[in-house]
């Protein structure tokens, strides 16, 4: 009930949320977090996002007991987090509720907010607030780029990377969720899906969806793989190997390969090396990479566990490939140290994955026909 609802329609807004809530709020499978009107140096619409929040809370309404918590968007520095939960907590006193009930996310979209992370984990655990009752960070970078008075030659956003990394540390920080903002291009959801991809790499469990598109790829993107694959880099993206009889088969134009009385030539993106056969295998391994399957990070987890066990601190992890390029076939392998350190980052897309297994049991279904029930069960184990 924000800057997609009209100034004038808000409070019509707030009655559209009660009601929907109200009637729907209890079979909907997820959590419900309304986004009120909020702004840091503007009283009178601080004064009108605590009148939202409390009409949505009013147990009268039928509503505010299936309401999670509320989204505060435009926040400032870190008093001003306060006065949004002090909002929240005077909501909830009025209805009779204890403090903290409702959990309170903000949108971190202004230079003062992005500051403000870095002292928040310690603000939280103050008696003076209930600052506890924090749950996601949202980067918000439409208004962050105008707070930052930043221009671009084509109008459009920058990168804000910094911004997306620094939401992503103070969410780790402070034991919280980072999801990121708006992809507002809404046609490309190859894009999208491409900066779900590097917003996971910073940290970012997840990201706004504006579209029932979008949600379709988010529900999905954050879940590793059926099926694992090869990536090979050339041509200045990631190219996935085709799997075909055994092989990994790449079908393109970048990279070529043919045998020669020295050796191999190796050409890629128009440039040839002359490589033995090591060589060309040292050579293979760099430019390609491999994507795990749920099963394949299954399997490594539950082998470094079976090796802790019997007192090792640390495996040779082995992975192979007979890659085919131009005809050619070669045999590629490495070997990875893993350790704890490395069965923790392992383990963080099996927490995503048991975290969708054990709130959502209307998935449990489906992810057994996309998995098989046998990966489910065990992935849904592992760790435990």
């Amino acid at each position: 009930n924000e800057d997609a609802t009209a100034p004038s329609m808000r409070a019509e807004g707030v009655e559209n949320i009660v009601s929907v809530v109200g009637e729907h709020g209890e079979a909907f499978p997820g959590e419900i977090h309304p986004r009120v009107v909020w702004h840091r140096d503007e009283p009178t619409t601080r004064q009108a996002g605590f009148e939202q929040m409390r009409a949505i809370a009013d147990p009268e309404s039928g509503a505010g007991e299936q309401v999670d918590g509320f989204v505060i968007p435009e926040v400032g520095d870190v008093d001003d987090w306060k006065k949004a939960d002090e909002a929240l907590t005077v909501v909830e006193a009025e209805h009779g509720l204890a403090a903290g009930t409702f959990s309170m996310s903000v949108i971190v979209e202004s230079g003062a907010a992005e500051i403000a992370l870095d002292g928040l984990r310690e603000e939280m655990g103050k008696p003076s607030n209930n600052l506890q009752r924090l749950f996601l960070l949202v980067d918000g970078e439409v208004d962050y780029t105008k707070d930052m008075r930043a221009m671009t030659p084509t109008g459009g956003l920058p990168e804000w990377q910094s911004l997306r990394h620094n939401t992503s540390r103070g969410a780790s920080t402070a034991g919280l969720v980072a999801v990121d903002g708006p992809y507002d291009d809404i046609r490309d959801v190859d894009g999208y899906r491409e900066r779900m991809r590097e917003n996971r790499a910073m940290g970012m469990t997840g990201i706004w969806s504006l579209t029932p598109g979008q949600v379709e790829v988010a529900n999905r993107a954050p879940l590793p793989p059926v099926e694992g694959s090869w990536l090979l880099e050339a041509g200045g993206e990631r190219v996935e190997f085709a799997s075909e009889d055994g092989r990994e088969v790449y079908h393109g134009d970048a990279v070529s390969l043919r045998e020669t009385d020295d050796g191999y030539d190796l050409t890629v993106d128009g440039r040839t090396e002359t490589l033995d056969g090591d060589a060309l295998h040292d050579r293979l391994v760099e430019l390609t990479d491999y994507v795990p399957s749920l099963d394949d990070i299954v399997d490594s987890m539950e082998e470094f566990e079976a090796a802790k066990e019997a007192g090792k601190g640390a495996i040779a992890m082995t992975r192979g490939a007979t890659l085919e390029i131009d005809g050619m076939t070669v045999e590629i392998g490495t070997d990875r140290m893993w350790d704890e350190a490395t069965y923790q980052a392992a383990q963080t897309p099996i927490l995503v994955f048991q975290d969708v297994y054990e709130h959502r049991p209307d998935q449990h279904e489906e992810l057994a026909e996309t998995y098989g029930e046998a990966v489910v069960e065990r992935a849904s184990e592992v760790g435990n």
